[in-house]
């Protein structure tokens, strides 16, 4: 008799992961190391201190630990809301008239809503390790800032969040979830930095982007005693951490023996799935299992399907190292999309070296199709997604179509990395009729990758 797989899958306590996976362990091409945007040198542990937490550069280039030890105070925390579950999409199937069988992995079941957390206290941690009075940090959609936001006021760290102008503006409520943490907010470009001060005369009424905030944070992080810089995505830390979502979604499904086999996660700069995916990819690169794994992004802002696999500025400003990767270049202003998260003009390294060697592939979707698949999600799931992950959602439901035409009863999982609720400006604009689908032309992609620094 078969299993009933229950409506959701959670793991005991004592089940949770005891330590991070680093999948860079298992790679056979190391993703590309960063460089010194003047010597064009890989970066030392002493260039990157000034930069980043100590423990966390530590982190950042080791290449070799396959299991990082998460401290114990960071894992009482993730007791608060971790682990999270694994839901079987029911009705999702139900409605779809679908062979295939259907999951995500909820990451909302936070206040700061998704997925962020995970990396925003550990960062936070390290922070407070080292003695530091704060930290800097920029957040498109918002997600990352009240993550962060929360994370410091756990461990009394001042927070400064420069928020990208169009998300400061169309979001409200989650820049002030982020002050009832005790954070400050600055829309970005602002008149507070010499970067931003550049960006508002090079781009009249910009709306700003994740680039430009980067470089904003970042200066005042190295300009201002006792303060350090840290990120919510893209870094090869970051995706560490994150590593916990993927870890406890392999647990739950060898609880029950099931193998998944399709993994589905949106991309903007690579945590989210980054995490989902690692230790499935984990497998895969060891030989010990076979999985399809799709990045899917925003068609207005498509670094793996339009860019250029090159070294190229982290941030807008060009303060940053050079990162190999996926980029429509870092000049690059991507249209007012309502996935805040997911306006980055790179990728992970980590992830452009894996897409790179053919281990997962990538689509790109339109805004307006998003949304649509968001809504039929959350009429018959009950959960109303955040935009970013809509895009997974988008090419779940088209595969699930796919098995209904080909009776294949395939296993596909995707990341629900948050809620939508502080989104509904966005919702608003899809039901208004005013929403566009806004896809950058070749030109315009050709003249940004054009400013690429010769490497």
């Amino acid at each position: 008799m078969a299993t009933t797989i229950p409506y959701k899958i959670y793991l005991e306590e004592n089940e949770m992961p005891k330590s991070w996976y680093n999948l860079r362990a298992d790679m056979k091409n190391k993703p590309a190391p960063l460089l010194n945007p003047g010597t064009h040198q890989p970066m030392t542990a002493e260039e990157l201190a000034p930069v980043f937490c100590e423990e966390l550069v530590k982190q950042e280039l080791d290449n070799d630990t396959a299991f990082i030890e998460i401290p114990e105070e960071i894992r009482s925390f993730y007791k608060m809301y971790r682990p999270s579950p694994l839901v079987r999409a029911y009705c999702l199937e139900e409605k779809l008239q679908t062979p295939a069988k259907i999951y995500y992995k909820f990451e909302g079941n936070n206040t700061s809503g998704s997925h962020k957390l995970n990396s925003a206290i550990a960062q936070a941690y390290y922070a407070k390790k080292q003695g530091l009075k704060g930290v800097t940090t920029e957040t498109g959609a918002g997600q990352w800032g009240t993550a962060l936001s929360m994370a410091c006021s756990y461990f009394g760290l001042d927070c400064k969040v420069y928020m990208v102008k169009v998300s400061y503006e169309q979001k409200p409520f989650r820049r002030e979830v982020m002050r009832v943490y005790g954070a400050s907010v600055t829309p970005s470009p602002s008149e507070t930095t010499n970067i931003g001060k550049k960006m508002l005369a090079d781009f009249p009424g910009t709306n700003g982007s994740l680039g430009c905030a980067i470089s904003e944070a970042v200066e005042v992080a190295t300009s201002t005693e006792g303060y350090r810089y840290v990120l919510g995505s893209v870094l090869n830390q970051v995706l560490l951490h994150q590593s916990v979502i993927g870890l406890e979604t392999k647990a739950a499904f060898d609880k029950y023996g099931i193998k998944p086999d399709m993994i589905i996660g949106c991309a903007g700069g690579g945590s989210n799935l980054g995490g989902l995916i690692a230790p499935f990819m984990g497998e895969k690169l060891r030989g010990e299992a076979d999985y399809e794994i799709i990045a899917v992004e925003p068609r207005s802002c498509p670094s793996f399907t339009r860019g250029t696999y090159a070294y190229d500025f982290c941030d807008t400003g060009m303060v940053c190292p050079l990162a190999k990767m996926y980029t429509l270049g870092s000049g690059f202003m991507p249209a007012p999309n309502h996935a805040g998260g997911l306006r980055y003009h790179g990728m992970s390294s980590t992830l452009s070296q894996l897409y790179a060697d053919g281990y997962m592939t990538a689509r790109s979707v339109a805004q307006t199709d998003v949304f649509a698949a968001a809504e039929e999600f959350a009429r018959v799931e009950g959960i109303l997604p955040a935009p970013e992950s809509s895009h997974a959602i988008k090419v779940a439901i088209d595969e699930a179509k796919k098995c209904r035409e080909t009776g294949e009863e395939k296993t596909i999982v995707f990341g629900l990395t948050g809620t939508g609720y502080f989104d509904m400006y966005a919702y608003e604009q899809f039901h208004d009729g005013k929403m566009e689908d806004y896809i950058p032309s070749d030109e315009e992609i050709a003249a940004s990758v054009a400013g690429l620094p010769q490497v």
